[in-house]
């Protein structure tokens, strides 16, 4: 009866600690935050949107970064349009150098009919950068901004990676406060300690 009861536990842990990390595990492999509303990479220019990507071929294969690139490098940027209404507007991209703002590669206003910018750009150094997306929509200019490092190391992990194991080490530390006596004796002497202050 004991063995059943805590292997039932075990499960209950399992499964709720699986089911709380599954549907941020994409969003996270995509630059944090939750999904669509919180991507990183995805910026409204005047009520429209575009999602930008950076590859570093040489370096990491077809792995796409967004605003932390893991080292300087040939890198492609990739600017797509969401929706077919930026097709028929003249967008312009320019990436700058911070703080300085020099002006290091510019795709010219121009109209993209299959809502794509795809321009090379070759990181000579570590550094801070500034993507900038320019439309012009009934005569009117509107800009938007992506903050850009180069050198912070791998762009997935960090945080991210550190939160997983504090909720994997907690699901474990749970699971065997509920299945051995000996070890929630502890933790309940110890929380009864803690209450005494």
């Amino acid at each position: 009866m004991r063995k059943t009861k805590t292997f039932k536990n075990t499960l209950l842990a399992l499964g709720l600690t699986v089911s709380a990390v599954l549907p941020f595990s994409s969003a996270w492999a995509h630059g944090g935050g939750a999904a669509q509303e919180f991507d990183t990479c995805r910026i409204e220019v005047g009520g429209h949107w575009v999602h930008f990507t950076a590859y570093q071929p040489n370096l990491s294969g077809m792995e796409e970064f967004c605003g932390n690139l893991p080292s300087p490098g040939q890198s492609n940027l990739v600017i797509d349009y969401e929706g077919k209404a930026l097709r028929q507007m003249e967008v312009e991209f320019e990436l700058t150098k911070e703080p300085e703002g020099t002006s290091l590669v510019k795709v010219p206003m121009d109209k993209h009919s299959n809502g794509v910018i795809t321009t090379p750009y070759n990181f000579q150094a570590p550094g801070k950068y500034l993507a900038h997306i320019t439309l012009v929509n009934e005569g009117q200019r509107i800009d938007a901004h992506l903050p850009i490092v180069v050198g912070t190391g791998r762009d997935s992990g960090g945080v991210n990676t550190y939160l997983i194991a504090a909720v994997v080490l907690t699901a474990l530390g749970y699971v065997l406060y509920l299945s051995n006596a000996g070890f929630k004796g502890l933790i309940d002497k110890l929380l009864g300690r803690a209450k005494e202050f």
